[in-house]
């Protein structure tokens, strides 16, 4: 017999022997286990599904034995009592959340050493406990307990007692984050992920039922699908506005496109070939519609985005008080307990002696929490609703979303915080994190990138951009247009006034102002150019761009600099620049266009062929198609619209030849136009996708899509003597045209 077949058969009469053997038998089992280390065994049984799984298995008298010089804390005998106490009536219930407790305190202390000490990589000798409650089943048999009522018939079903709820929840969750491997084990139990769903809609359970989800949903291999969540809309109906908030936490990994944790899983090139496996909508899409079509549910997030915060505080170091809890309050999950304990009566049917106890912690937990917590509260909220709000503006429903954020004044209450809130202090000293980095800012510094992320994600190619202006900054649009003898965009006109900015200032202008003042070396003044310049996306706006140069926004020589200095950031820019030009050069007047060009820095620069190639030459050289992302494939487009407009007035053949010319002047004959050769191929595979939408070119230049596509049918033209192919000013010593994406 084989090596494994016989540990098969000794695991089989061990186990019935444990069980039912008589005693010599039991005795000489013992012995044998006795002999060899119980946890390899258990291991072992887990992962094979042969030997013993569960303390159950295993006599009392050797666990106890085995304890002493383990030195496991009675955790196994409480596990193994606890597994023959767990019967679904009152008394085991009862006798059940008695061992609980008992249990409790034993894995607490370490999941506070775990918070405090940030001990990210939890290993067995720092916290031994709740290794081992996990290692003899403490954690299937939790989940076992948790779900007993639901397998039971509907008239026999037995209401589990809040409390024990509680303490199962939270034992299970400072397991999870003390013991590698459990949150993933639990992820991977469907049927417990949606159940955990049903617990919070008891307000007592929902803190300990929404920290474990967000945690399992956070490893999660495959995304959740929210409308498998039983009686979801009247799930969110019945919470309040704070447990709204904290559910945005769940809900933003539910309706974002999971991350991979490898960079090159986010080019454009492997987003293309995951499209062409998965046909139809992504299950982040599919639950984005689920969520609109909860009733109420945009509205009371509008709500809670721009509620005002109580003013009571008054505290002069808000600043310094909010970062040093935010040490170790990671979340507004942890402040809502602490609140909660705060504030909390205690227990009247508890012992005397018990109560006292909990009133003593709650007291000298309220001497503790400084007077700004409330503040904090808030902002933490905010940062997870306008996340929701920003993921939500950014989907297929894009249009749906803008009708009712407009509807809800969201961009009015937000102009409303402004100053009092987001913007209420300069913050220093933090670093730019990329959009699929963790994150480990303070709150403060959070709350004001998201609302700067939503500001863009709003104003971009959106009519309803106007509503970051008062009543005030709109007539003075028109008064720029009636100026200047031009019709005023009918945009603003259509604006309706009832849902604009309020007071003496809009949304827009403050942002200006602070933009300002922002230091040059901050990190915040990406955030706000990017913010700023989707307000100027999508067609030319003379009046548009007057209102902000009136407000100093520029000196020429700086901005020029960060142009240059930043390329992949200010491209959008440079191809605004393009266009305005040759909508001007367009005007029949001559005279009238040579004056505007002359009094127009930008435009007088931009004018200048030698600038225009200098741009095209960078634009195509800093990228290549293994590197495209969302992010940089517009420095392609705006190559594109550059030379579809020297295609307009005849000159192709000279910026392609210039092109070759200064590939040789760079010592590199054939590597630009090679790239931007596999950059075009690249963009019809991409763009001409059945389920590309288009029209983003086509608001973004004024130009149509059928003329995008002419141009890049031409510039790829096989034909080496047609003098718009690329393949024309390629020698043939050099020519490298048919190399495969995917190669290096």
């Amino acid at each position: 017999m084989g090596q494994s077949g016989a540990w098969r058969l000794w695991s089989v009469v061990r186990e019935m022997a444990a069980a039912a053997g008589p005693p010599e038998v039991r005795t000489i089992v013992s012995r044998s286990v006795r002999a060899q280390n119980i946890v390899p065994r258990l291991q072992h049984g887990r992962y094979t599904g042969h030997g013993p799984t569960r303390v159950s298995q295993i006599p009392d008298s050797l666990l106890r034995e085995r304890d002493k010089t383990a030195k496991w804390n009675g955790i196994p005998h409480l596990v193994q009592k606890l597994y023959t106490n767990s019967q679904p009536n009152n008394e085991g219930l009862l006798l059940c959340h008695g061992i609980l407790k008992e249990i409790a305190p034993l894995l607490s202390m370490e999941a506070m050493a775990f918070v405090t000490e940030d001990g990210k990589g939890a290993q067995e000798s720092k916290f031994p406990n709740t290794h081992v409650f996990d290692l003899f089943g403490g954690v299937d048999l939790l989940v076992e307990i948790l779900m007993r009522p639901t397998l039971a018939p509907q008239k026999k079903k037995q209401k589990m007692n809040e409390d024990l709820i509680k303490d199962c929840l939270s034992i299970l969750y400072n397991t999870c984050i003390c013991t590698d491997g459990v949150t993933k084990r639990l992820s991977e139990r469907n049927d417990f992920v949606l159940f955990l769903f049903t617990l919070m809609t008891n307000k007592k359970t929902f803190l300990q039922t929404a920290t474990l989800i967000e945690d399992i949903l956070g490893v999660k291999k495959e995304m959740i699908q929210l409308e498998d969540i039983p009686n979801l809309a009247n799930l969110v109906a019945s919470f309040d506005q704070q447990q709204l908030a904290n559910f945005c936490r769940i809900l933003s990994v539910t309706i974002s496109e999971l991350d991979t944790g490898n960079d090159d899983k986010h080019t454009l090139l492997a987003k293309n070939a995951q499209q062409k496996k998965s046909a139809g909508p992504s299950r982040a899409e599919i639950n984005q519609v689920t969520l609109l079509n909860i009733p109420g549910f945009i509205e009371r997030l509008c709500k809670l985005a721009t509620r005002k915060v109580s003013e009571t505080t008054g505290t002069s170091n808000f600043l310094q008080e909010l970062e040093e809890w935010y040490a170790w309050l990671d979340n507004a999950l942890v402040l809502d307990a602490l609140m909660h304990m705060a504030t909390e009566e205690p227990d009247q049917s508890s012992s005397t002696e018990s109560a006292d106890e909990s009133v003593l912690a709650a007291s000298q937990l309220r001497s503790r929490l400084p007077q700004s917590m409330k503040i904090m509260h808030e902002i933490m909220y905010k940062v997870e609703v306008l996340y929701v709000l920003c993921v939500l503006l950014m989907g297929r429903q894009r249009n749906q979303v803008h009708k009712m954020l407009a509807e809800f004044r969201l961009i009015p209450g937000l102009n409303n915080l402004f100053d009092k809130l987001i913007w209420r202090k300069h913050s220093t000293n933090h670093v730019l994190h990329g959009q699929n980095q963790i994150c480990d800012c303070s709150p403060e510094i959070s709350l004001k990138i998201q609302f700067l992320r939503l500001l863009q994600s709003f104003s971009d190619h959106h009519e309803n951009r106007y509503l970051l202006l008062n009543s005030q900054e709109l007539n003075e649009l028109g008064a720029i247009s009636l100026k200047a003898n031009i019709p005023e965009v009918e945009a603003v006109v259509n604006t309706d006034r009832t849902l604009i900015c309020d007071g003496k200032k809009g949304l827009l202008t403050r942002l200006l102002q602070v933009m300002k003042k922002e230091p040059a070396e901050s990190s915040f003044r990406f955030w706000q150019a990017r913010a700023v310049e989707s307000f100027l996306r999508g067609v030319t706006s003379y009046a548009d761009q007057m209102f902000l140069l009136k407000r100093g926004l520029l000196e020429f020589q700086i901005f020029l600099n960060q142009i240059n200095s930043s390329l992949v950031d200010s491209n959008m820019l440079v191809r605004c620049i393009v266009l305005s030009l040759d909508r001007f050069e367009s005007q029949t007047d001559a005279v009238k266009v040579a004056e505007v060009i002359s009094q127009c820095c930008l435009l007088s620069y931009i004018s200048r062929v030698e600038n225009r190639l200098s741009f095209l030459f960078r634009l195509i050289n800093i990228i290549q198609v293994q590197t495209l992302t969302q992010e940089n494939v517009s420095c392609l487009n705006t190559s594109l619209v550059i030379l579809m407009l020297a295609r307009r007035k005849g000159k192709l053949p000279f910026y392609l030849n210039a092109l070759r010319e200064k590939e040789h002047c760079e010592k590199y004959p054939g590597f630009l136009l090679n790239n931007f050769h596999s950059l075009l191929r690249f963009w019809q595979e991409h763009y001409l996708n059945k389920d590309k939408d288009s029209t983003c070119l086509e608001n973004s230049s004024c130009i149509s899509f059928s003329y995008w596509k002419e141009t890049v049918s031409l510039l790829l033209c096989p034909d080496q003597t047609s003098p718009c192919a690329i393949i024309s000013y390629i020698d043939e010593v050099y020519m490298n045209i048919d190399k495969d994406f995917t190669e290096d």
